[in-house]
């Protein structure tokens, strides 16, 4: 059946920490819409302008809600409280808009949202005014959000989010079947309204490249094993202990290898830069700074081993940069997670215990000096991503939307 024949409409809420994809959220909220437009006629996208400039976003016909930078206000006192109220003003002038539509006579079938204030509004009332489901793109756990409030009275507030968000959407999407597993053992939702839908990559920019012309346009010496980890920023990601596994490799292998970091805050890139020079590793350290996507797409081209040392969350981790790595034909060495196994599989990548420093350089030692080795483990994480485009992703989503409808006309 095609789109002209379902005109199932959803409504895509959203709220990108950056319009300039200068956020993994902002690129993965960009790059599933994209692909959303090209796939399904039906469908409006509303997300908060938080600036008058051109940006990606304008290619999408998206709805633009102005942003009420309550935020802004934790300048004056630190705390997520303020973010909450800013999120929870766009979730009712969403609302507004869409109920307006309704009057007008153009009803919302389902709204597809993924950022946890919006959801907790939406889903207790999309259904009450405008007849609509919601599903509920969850990546954690609210109570276990490092972003959460920490005042202490709050927690009862966090604890009513997630009561909310995680029961009353019509359908629930994971990243990853390992959080589905826990949302159903701790009685939280059960695993049959829980839809999997994991990250992806652009394929159009993360593909096999050659390794030599790669380095040419990077300046990069030929001869040298390259260590590399990518991403937008460092915060959470254990990056020191990447630094200090690469400081104790042989003497005679780090001669050879040269450690590159692309991306970070300035105030991220100084506090490793410190760490490399009390380890007196500083000449072998390169700080490439942020790039663009197809620039950051030719340093893992450039590189021979990709590492990431650590994730932010456990049962929801599903990085991007861990598809993007793999869709590079290059190596990926990673903790061992549930979680990501069930992108890697059982052996489409290098993994060691996670936290371990010694594991960690026990790994890279390995494949520093077995190139064979990392070519086979690159081909299997090349095969198993294969499937896991923004292309996919977007008529999974669809696939997901179209179950929560035919769940409310069967009601």
């Amino acid at each position: 059946m095609t789109e002209q024949q379902a005109p199932m409409r959803i409504c895509y809420v959203a709220y990108p920490t950056s319009l300039t994809l200068g956020s993994a959220n902002a690129v993965q909220t960009y790059s599933t819409l994209r692909e959303l437009r090209t796939q399904h006629l039906n469908l409006q996208i509303i997300i908060p302008r938080m600036t008058a400039e051109a940006n990606p976003f304008d290619a999408l016909d998206v709805t633009y809600v102005p942003r009420v930078g309550i935020g802004r206000l934790s300048r004056l006192y630190k705390s997520t409280l303020w973010y909450y109220a800013e999120r929870t003003v766009f979730a009712w002038i969403v609302l507004l808009l869409l109920w307006v539509k309704t009057q007008r006579g153009t009803r919302t079938d389902v709204i597809y949202v993924r950022e946890v204030i919006c959801a907790f509004w939406l889903s207790q009332w999309a259904p009450r005014l405008l007849r609509a489901k919601v599903v509920y793109e969850v990546h954690h756990i609210e109570a276990t959000n490092h972003s959460r409030p920490k005042e202490q009275w709050a927690s009862r507030l966090v604890e009513r989010i997630d009561n909310v968000t995680l029961r009353k959407p019509t359908r629930l999407v994971s990243l990853t079947s390992t959080f589905r597993t826990l949302l159903h053992d701790q009685g939280l939702r059960a695993e049959h309204a829980v839809d999997i839908l994991p990250d992806a990559y652009n394929a159009s920019i993360y593909h096999p490249s050659n390794q030599e012309s790669a380095r040419s346009s990077l300046n990069i010496p030929r001869q040298v094993t390259m260590v590399c980890y990518a991403g937008l920023t460092f915060a959470y990601r254990r990056l020191e202990l990447l630094v200090e596994a690469y400081a104790q490799l042989p003497q005679a292998l780090q001669a050879d290898t040269r450690l590159y970091f692309v991306g970070g805050r300035p105030q991220e890139v100084a506090a490793l830069t410190q760490q490399c020079v009390a380890l007196g590793i500083q000449q072998r350290v390169v700080f490439a700074g942020v790039q663009s996507q197809p620039v950051v797409a030719q340093f893992l081209a450039a590189s021979d081993i990709l590492v990431i040392p650590d994730t932010v969350t456990d049962e929801t981790a599903s990085p991007l940069k861990l598809f993007e790595y793999m869709a590079t034909g290059r190596v990926v060495v990673c903790p061992e997670m549930q979680s990501l196994r069930e992108i890697i599989g059982a052996d489409g990548a290098a993994v060691f215990e996670r936290g371990s420093v010694t594991a960690l350089t026990a790994q890279l030692t390995a494949l520093i000096t077995n190139p064979s080795t990392r070519a086979d483990i690159a081909a299997r994480g090349l095969e198993a991503v294969a499937p896991h485009t923004y292309q996919n992703r977007a008529t999974r989503l669809i696939a997901v939307c179209r179950t929560a409808v035919s769940e409310h006309r069967d009601a």
